[in-house]
């Protein structure tokens, strides 16, 4: 199944806190459960938390007891302002539940009834998320054909299926470029401190029968160093107005090390994941995470007791160090400024 769907009244999602060692599939009923399974990480990434906020605000339309168009609405402007808390530096999130107001708006400018306005509204999370299936593999098309033949790939964190409804944006474009027989070979970082990379990406390109390379994330330096590595493919949370990115904490420093080397870099994600609002990286909020996801592996402490920890989730790496964003409308090179602009605007 797709990484969250929709099922007979219920979002059912993958636990991706289980992988690899099981697969399960959890379900809900209540937007409050969706927004505790995003807060959590039951299901991460930025098109796949976009997805499950849609779908949110649809069981929240599903479920208020509004009797009038202006009562569903003040209940999902609540529902709204829980989901929008969970996760705050990817902007898929609030772009998806934006996406609905408006929607519900519509709506009831035109007249709707309640239970009309909440069949649209899941029509339209529906909708949101086949779209992301059809976008993803249009990332992946167009990134292929900046993938060498027998190409070594380096990537951090999980942008695969997992991380969207299904396909991948990063990983798409590895599907793409395997499917095309281009006989790639994906070094994958480990990603400290929740592991996606050994725990998810891995478990995605296995599945997949795409040659990889699990290593530790302070390996990537020596293998760029040494000539081991051909072209540097991310994900992204979100994307400023400028260029600049943000990703899973770590991904900047592999794009310092990437230039030094000479080595490309490349950011794989829809526009969507393009904020315009925010002018540069410096002004897109990073996410803290609890002091656990550091001092402890699998739930076993490793760190002393009463240990300072900093845990942010997310990195910026500035535009300067970004070779190509790949996008479902092509590859947008320098200036990104422009190029972004133009990209969101036609």
């Amino acid at each position: 199944m797709p990484s969250i769907e929709w099922h007979r009244g219920q979002v059912r999602l993958v636990d991706q806190r289980r992988l690899p060692q099981e697969y399960s599939v959890l379900a809900f009923d209540d937007y409050r459960d969706v927004a505790r399974a995003i807060r959590e990480m039951y299901i991460r990434g930025a098109p796949a938390i976009g997805a499950a906020a849609a779908f949110g605000m649809a069981l929240a339309a599903r479920n208020s007891p509004a009797t009038t168009p202006a009562e569903l609405l003040a209940d999902l402007k609540w529902a709204a302002q829980l989901l929008q808390a969970t996760r705050p530096t990817a902007v898929n999130l609030s772009w998806a539940i934006e996406h609905m107001l408006r929607c519900a708006q519509a709506q009831i400018t035109a007249g709707a009834d309640v239970g009309s306005i909440a069949n649209t509204l899941l029509s339209e999370a529906q909708a949101l998320a086949d779209e992301d299936v059809d976008i993803n593999r249009q990332i992946g098309a167009h990134g292929a054909r900046v993938v060498p033949q027998g190409a070594r790939i380096l990537t951090h964190c999980n942008a695969g299926a997992l991380a969207t409804v299904d396909y991948g944006t990063a990983l798409g474009v590895m599907r793409a470029a395997h499917e095309q027989g281009k006989r790639i070979h994906v070094f994958v970082d480990e990603t400290r401190p929740r592991l996606q990379g050994a725990r998810l990406t891995a478990w995605e390109l296995t599945r997949e029968g795409i040659p990889m390379t699990l290593i530790a994330d302070n390996a990537a330096g020596h293998l760029m160093h040494t000539g081991q590595i051909d072209l540097v493919l991310v994900g992204a949370d979100r994307v400023a107005a400028n260029g600049d990115v943000a990703n899973k904490i770590g991904t900047y420093k592999l794009a310092v090390v990437a230039q030094e080397n000479g080595i490309p870099f490349y950011v794989a994600a829809p526009t969507s994941t393009i904020d315009l609002s925010v002018p540069t990286g410096d002004d897109i909020p990073i996410e803290e995470r609890n002091a656990q996801e550091v001092t402890h592996i699998g739930g076993v402490r490793i760190a002393p007791e009463g240990v300072e920890v900093y845990n942010p989730a997310f990195d910026v790496t500035p535009h300067r160090y970004v070779t190509g964003i790949i996008t479902e409308k092509g590859v947008l090179y320098p200036p990104l400024e422009w190029s972004l602009q133009k990209v969101v605007n036609d």
